[in-house]
């Protein structure tokens, strides 16, 4: 290791925390062990007066399946009598917001004024009088005006093929009214070529001054015989019109498939609305994307991750139309290009055969760091927008309905075990209270049988990390079920601005009251992971903040059970932290601390000190992956 040529201090440490407790400390789940020179001192009053930094950057960064992987450094050029090599860049000025806890509680973020850069990884963070230090004559220097810096966003929960191509697509996001959608589509058709298919996505009718889903016969009326099919919001239930289920074979005769339900008049005529798996029919139907117009949805969806600071995602894209290994091949030629502006974990489908899972990810494994395959993705039921949530007791506006589970217990449990076994972590979307119960009987089974059976997770150890994506209604027994296997709990606060007008309707007060329970999973011990699950909701990460710690609507008229609420560290924490965590890459992403990947963006304003209303007009000024810039306003 390569010593700095000045007075100094060693400190072998976890974190920068253990240090301004005057301790090394134990270490925790998730927190790497690294040697740091000290070339500044700690004032532990929330602020980070220091520079910390990897001598020589000698030392090598592990990932989640053991295979290491150096820096990069670009800028060799030192000075004598310098500390070691010099920077790539160097970002000078800034309230730079580290992640990294003071002490044990949420009670103090440290800070810095700079950070230094070399290769794809933070080389040094504290003083800027201390970085200035590390300034040779091909540094890159930012000053950054004061404002305020801190990791990267890791969007633990989206689907971003799927948004890109709602992008291209009729766009029904917003829409007001039937008669909106109506001249949307209308648009479409009066442009598309001879039976073009008319696709599109985002109608929510809750917005509508009649609140009733659409039918097919709404939609002839303005299709000029193209077929259409129009996904809701949720992307749970879809309309397609009369052409449409002609083509796919949809009739009076038709029967409901395992988990789905095609919805029927009074004659037992199907009305277009199809729920769940009832969509795989039309689906199967209508033309896939070429590699071309693949290509240019998932580009145009990478630019809006930039544009809002996300510079990590967990994506599952595909799996209503089976191209989720179209869309990877799209993504590899990206990042062979060096046009992949995003680290993307791409999950794959629970329910694909297991050889070919098992072939998949051994072909992208987790050391690239960049682009790989992740979890399996499973569904259990569901959305309570489209009454399709499974649960335990039925919906409070629809007694006769208890929602749609996707599977039965003995074949979910199975084949959870099967795929534990093989090494995969699972996740499970899970809205309703059912569907989080069975989910958690699976992950109990799976578990057991590895630990019985001695078998590594994905980093190698026997911590699965298994996931329950949405966990909207849940029981107090359930929340400690998911401390006592360590489940993580993937949830998307930006869903309550969207379910809190109608939510109690559906669930009635006493399950309402126990919905998105953010703060009590917290205070239980268990892993948040925060997203957006774009294009469901919009990307921008700010909406999520501001729902996770007001619990109010965006004009802010409306509270939902605001008892729930997290602090704004704990939210960013969500955000960050924990949502490397859910993917196995805490040591390498989620912090700007010396060693980390150098993923940060830079915001017009403090988060932690707006007033909350404000913060939905948080703009990014910059959006930085491994050291490189991938967005910068104008």
């Amino acid at each position: 290791m390569v010593r700095r040529q000045r007075t100094r201090v060693g400190l072998e440490t976890n974190s920068a925390n253990a240090a301004c407790a005057g301790r090394s400390g134990g270490m925790k789940r998730g927190q790497m062990k690294r040697k740091f020179a000290v070339l500044g001192t700690f004032t532990c009053a929330g602020f980070l007066a220091i520079s910390l930094s990897v001598p020589g950057q000698t030392q090598k960064a592990q990932t989640q399946n053991g295979q290491a992987q150096s820096p990069q450094p670009q800028n060799d050029q030192t000075q004598p009598g310098a500390p070691g090599p010099k920077a790539d860049a160097i970002y000078l000025h800034g309230n730079i917001y580290t992640g990294e806890l003071a002490n044990s509680q949420f009670s103090s973020i440290l800070r810095a004024e700079a950070i230094a850069v070399r290769g794809d990884r933070i080389q040094a963070v504290g003083k800027a009088s201390d970085i200035e230090k590390l300034k040779g004559p091909q540094t890159q220097v930012v000053d950054l005006g004061g404002h305020f810096v801190m990791p990267g966003f890791n969007d633990a929960h989206m689907h971003l093929a799927d948004a890109g191509l709602q992008k291209l697509s009729v766009n029904l996001v917003g829409v007001k009214s039937l008669e909106e959608l109506h001249a949307r589509v209308l648009a479409k058709v009066q442009t598309a070529g001879p039976g073009e298919w008319i696709t599109g996505g985002g109608w929510d009718e809750t917005l509508w001054p009649v609140v009733a889903v659409p039918s097919r016969w709404d939609l002839d009326e303005i299709s000029g015989g193209h077929p259409v099919f129009l996904e809701r919001v949720d992307g749970h239930i879809a309309i397609a019109n009369t052409r449409a289920l002609q083509l796919a074979s949809v009739t009076l005769a038709s029967k409901d498939p395992q988990g789905g339900e095609i919805d029927r008049d009074a004659n037992g005529q199907p009305t277009g609305i199809l729920r769940e798996t009832a969509r795989a029919a039309v689906e199967a139907v209508i033309p896939k994307p070429n590699h071309d117009k693949r290509r240019q949805a998932i580009e145009a969806a990478l630019a809006d991750l930039a544009q809002w600071g996300i510079t990590s995602a967990q994506d599952f894209s595909g799996w209503q139309d089976n191209t989720i290994w179209e869309n990877f091949q799209v993504l590899e030629d990206l990042e062979k290009e060096g046009k992949l502006t995003s680290r993307l974990s791409e999950w794959l489908q629970f329910d694909a055969p297991l050889d070919e899972l098992v072939l998949k990810r051994d072909m992208h494994p987790h050391s690239d760091l960049m682009l790989h395959t992740g979890m399996l993705k499973g569904f259990m039921d569901g959305s309570l927008g489209s009454h399709t949530a499974a649960l335990l007791e039925p919906y409070a506006d629809d007694p006769k309905n208890s929602g749609l589970p996707r599977y039965e217990a003995d074949e979910l449990n199975e084949m959870t075990k099967e795929r534990v076994l093989a090494g995969f972590q699972v996740g499970f979307h899970a809205i309703g209270d059912k569907g989080v119960q069975m989910a958690l009987d699976a992950f109990a089974e799976a578990e057991k049988a590895a630990r019985e059976k001695k078998v590594k997770a994905p980093n190698g150890v026997d911590d699965f990390r298994l996931r329950i994506e949405h966990a909207q209604v849940t029981s107090r027994a359930q929340i400690a079920r998911f401390k006592e296997l360590k489940v993580v709990a993937s949830m998307q606060p930006s869903h309550l601005l969207t379910d809190m007008h109608w939510a109690q309707d559906r669930l009635g007060p006493q399950r309402a009251a126990h919905s998105y329970a953010w703060l009590e999973l917290l205070n239980k011990g268990v892993t948040l992971a925060f997203g957006t699950d774009y294009p469901v909701e919009p990307v921008t990460p700010f909406r999520g903040l501001y729902a996770a710690v007001t619990r109010k609507s965006e004009e802010g008229k409306l509270v939902f059970f605001p008892e729930q609420k997290v602090s704004m560290d704990q939210a960013i924490a969500a955000y960050t932290t924990g949502a490397a965590f859910a993917e196995f890459e805490e040591k390498e992403k989620g912090k700007l601390i010396p060693g980390m990947l150098a993923d940060f963006v830079v915001l017009d304003q403090d988060v932690t000190a707006v007033a909350a209303q404000k913060m939905l007009a948080t703009k990014v000024l910059r959006t930085v992956v491994g050291g490189k810039t991938v967005y910068e306003a104008k």
